[in-house]
C-alpha cells in the first residue's frame, strides 16, 4: 500500500516518516513479544509460579502507565521529537541490561523501567504522524504505523523460537537492545511535528493542560477513550502475554507452542491492512466496533477450542481483529483533541488503559492458581472487549477525515 510524498521545505516525506517511527514501533513489539516468550522461558528456568509470571507482565504495564501519563504530558512541553528519542533509548537500556539479572526481583525493577519507555513511546509516536499527515490520510498511515507492531511481533517469535531453546532468553533480551543506537539516528533525522513546531511558543501550564483534558468541552471523548483503552489493554495483556504460556498449559511443548504462536502473529499483518483500508473508507467508529467485536468472539472461541486445528483458527482470528482494533484506536486517539493538549490527552488515556495492562496479566496468574479454566478466563475477556465495543458506539463520534486544531 503507497503513500504518496508531497515534501515541504523543513518537512519530511512521509513514507520516510512512516519508516522512521515505524521502525521505532518494530521495536517496542519485538521487545513486548519477546517478554511474553521470556516469561514462558523463566516458567521452566527459575521455576516461578502462575502468580509471579502475572506480576512480571503487570510490572512492565504499571511502567507503562506511567510513562505513557509522564512523557504525554512532556511530549506538549518540550516537543513529540524529544520524548520520541528519550523513551526509545529508556527501554533499549533497560532491557539489555535485564538479561544478566539472576534474581526476579531485579528482573521486574529492569520491566518497570522497560515498560516507562514503551508506554511514552507509543502514544507519542502516533500523535507525532498524526500531526505530520493531511487528513485525508491520516488514519490509513497511523494503522500502518501500527502495522509494525505485527511485524515486530513476527521477529520476537523467530527470535525465540530460535534462539531461546538453543541460547537461552539472556540472548533474546541482548537482542532488544539493539534500539538503543537507532535512537541516535533518529537524533539527526526525525523533525518534530509541523503544527507542534508553529505553537511551541504557546507555554501552558502541565494542570491546565490535564484539567482542559476533562473540561465539559472534551469529556465525552475522554470517557470513551478511557473505557476503550482500558478494556484493549486489559485484555491484549491478559491474553497475549499469556499465549505461549497457555498453549503450554494445554499440552503442548515449550517448542511447540512457540512455533503455534509464530503462526497465528502473521494473522496480525492483513488484520492491520483491511483495518487501513477500510478506515479511511467507512470511518473510525465501523473499525474499532468491528475488529473489537470479531476480537471478542475469536477469544471466547480460543478459550473453548479444544483441538490444535480450533486453536490455531481461533488464534489466528484473535490475531486479526485485536490487532487492527489497536491500529484504528491509536489513529482514533490523536483525533480527539486540538494540537496544544493532544500529548497529554492521548497520553492520560493510553496510561489509564496500561492500569488494565496491570491486572490483565495479574488475574489470568490469579484464576489459573485457583484452578479457573481458560475457558472462563477468555470468557471474561470477550466480555471486557465488548464494552469497549458498546463505549465507542455509544461515545465515540466519526472523525474521518477531520482537520486537526
Amino acid at each position: 500500500m503507497s503513500i504518496s510524498v508531497e515534501k515541504k521545505p523543513g518537512t519530511i516525506s512521509r513514507n520516510k516518516l512512516l519508516g522512521i517511527a515505524g521502525l521505532g514501533w518494530l521495536f517496542d513489539a519485538m521487545d513486548v513479544g519477546i517478554l511474553a516468550f521470556v516469561i514462558a522461558a523463566l516458567h521452566a528456568d527459575w521455576g516461578l509460579t502462575s502468580n509471579q509470571m502475572g506480576w512480571i507482565g503487570s510490572v512492565n504495564s504499571i511502567g507503562m502507565a506511567v510513562g505513557a501519563f509522564v512523557f504525554g504530558i512532556y511530549a506538549d512541553r518540550v516537543g513529540r521529537k524529544k520524548i520520541f528519542i528519550i523513551t526509545l533509548l529508556l527501554f533499549s537500556i533497560a532491557s539489555g541490561i535485564s538479561a544478566f539479572t539472576t534474581t526476579l526481583a531485579a528482573f521486574m525493577i529492569l520491566r518497570f523501567f522497560v515498560g516507562m519507555g514503551l508506554g511514552g513511546e507509543l502514544p507519542v509516536a502516533s500523535t507525532l504522524v498524526a500531526e505530520s499527515v493531511p487528513a485525508r490520510e491520516r488514519g490509513r498511515v497511523i494503522v500502518l504505523l501500527e502495522s509494525f507492531w505485527a511485524a515486530g511481533w513476527l521477529v520476537a517469535a523467530i527470535i525465540s523460537y530460535f534462539i531461546i531453546p538453543s541460547f537461552g532468553w539472556r540472548v533474546a533480551l541482548l537482542l532488544t537492545a539493539l534500539p538503543a543506537f537507532y535512537a541516535l539516528y533518529l537524533r539527526i533525522n526525525l523533525p518534530d511535528s509541523p503544527q507542534f513546531s508553529a505553537k511551541k511558543d504557546v507555554l501552558r501550564s502541565i494542570s491546565t493542560n490535564i484539567k482542559e483534558v476533562w473540561s465539559k468541552k472534551y469529556r465525552r471523548p475522554t470517557i470513551m477513550l478511557w473505557i476503550v483503552w482500558f478494556t484493549v489493554v486489559f485484555s491484549y495483556y491478559g491474553m497475549f502475554l499469556w499465549l505461549p504460556s497457555v498453549m503450554v498449559l494445554k499440552g503442548f511443548t515449550l517448542i511447540k507452542s512457540f512455533q503455534y504462536v509464530l503462526i497465528m502473529t502473521l494473522a496480525q499483518l492483513p488484520g492491520y491492512f483491511t483495518a487501513a483500508w477500510l478506515i479511511e473508507r467507512i470511518g473510525r467508529k465501523f473499525v474499532l466496533v468491528t475488529y473489537l467485536t470479531g476480537t471478542a468472539a475469536s477469544a471466547l472461541a480460543f478459550g473453548n477450542a479444544d483441538t490444535i486445528t480450533l486453536l490455531i483458527v481461533s488464534g489466528a482470528f484473535l490475531s486479526f481483529f485485536n490487532l487492527g482494533a489497536w491500529g484504528a484506536l491509536y489513529a482514533y486517539s490523536p483525533e480527539q483533541y486540538p494540537t496544544v493538549i493532544r500529548g497529554t490527552g492521548t497520553g492520560m488515556a493510553a496510561a489509564f488503559g496500561r492500569v488494565g495492562g496491570i491486572f490483565g496479566p495479574l488475574l489470568v496468574g490469579f484464576l489459573l492458581t485457583a484452578g479457573i479454566g481458560i475457558n472462563v478466563i477468555f470468557a471474561i475477556f470477550c466480555g471486557a472487549i465488548l464494552i469497549g465495543a458498546m463505549a465507542v458506539a455509544f461515545l465515540g463520534t466519526e472523525t474521518k477525515q477531520m482537520e486537526l486544531e
